[in-house]
């Protein structure tokens, strides 16, 4: 079973300002006070096609993840080894063409997948100059533009699957026992887990968007150089710290 959940946003801020929010947005919680949870962030790749001109970037954040109770209420201990506070990867690449005026991400959690896959896909993009024209160019530098985008996330949950694999010899044994597997059943469980993970990360864009908006306001009042200068400045008091 898959569940997906689509929104859209636009930002009052050009399409150049909001693409480098994107990227600065878990660079210090000085900056973003929605990103307490990110541990760290790191590139692992980046490069310029020299035929398209566009950026492609791969990073990884690791992150405090906590699975909700209702979730680990549904599972085995076998499953969750009995503890919802954990650190995960999400793995994000990301395209940006600077000339077409959007940006395309997906992010893509590397734990728990065995429980919970979740795929986040988002469009950036600058708003046409011309509505009435057939093929509408977009600037995506008017310094009064707008930047709208389209998130998509998609949830899987393949637990119903492994657990009627792993479980269906002591699940036929002990049929007429009733238990927890029995009641709900492996595509009930599969729903449940995705309708809980969709109610949580509704929540969760909220903050994304509150966080951006943070950065692009800072940006906006100090520029680049303020907000390159702020993170310098975390980066060395982490480093003192430790």
């Amino acid at each position: 079973m898959v569940l997906t959940h689509t929104t859209t946003h636009t930002y009052n801020h050009p399409f150049p300002t909001v693409t480098l929010a994107f990227f600065l947005r878990y660079c210090t919680p000085q900056l973003n006070p929605f990103a307490n949870h990110v541990l760290s962030t790191d590139t692992i790749a980046q490069h310029v096609d020299p035929a398209t001109g566009r950026l492609h970037t791969t990073r990884i954040h690791l992150k405090k993840s906590k699975m909700p109770p209702a979730v680990m209420k549904l599972l085995p201990t076998s499953l969750t080894g009995g503890a919802a506070d954990k650190a995960s990867y999400i793995l994000e690449t990301s395209v940006v063409d600077m000339k077409e005026g959007w940006m395309s991400t997906e992010s893509r959690n590397l734990n728990f997948v065995g429980v919970l896959s979740v795929i986040e896909k988002q469009t950036y993009s600058a708003p046409a100059t011309s509505p009435s024209q057939h093929v509408a160019a977009p600037n995506p530098f008017a310094s009064n533009g707008t930047t709208d985008v389209a998130t998509t996330v998609i949830f899987r949950s393949r637990l119903g699957e492994r657990i009627r694999d792993k479980l269906h010899t002591a699940h036929h044994d002990a049929a007429g026992e009733g238990g927890w597997f029995s009641r709900l059943g492996a595509r009930g469980v599969q729903r449940s887990i995705e309708s809980l993970a969709s109610t949580k990360t509704v929540d969760q864009l909220g903050k994304s968007r509150e966080g951006m908006q943070k950065i692009l306001e800072r940006l906006r009042q100090t520029g680049v150089m303020g907000v390159l200068e702020l993170r310098k400045m975390a980066r060395e008091r982490s480093m003192e710290a430790a």
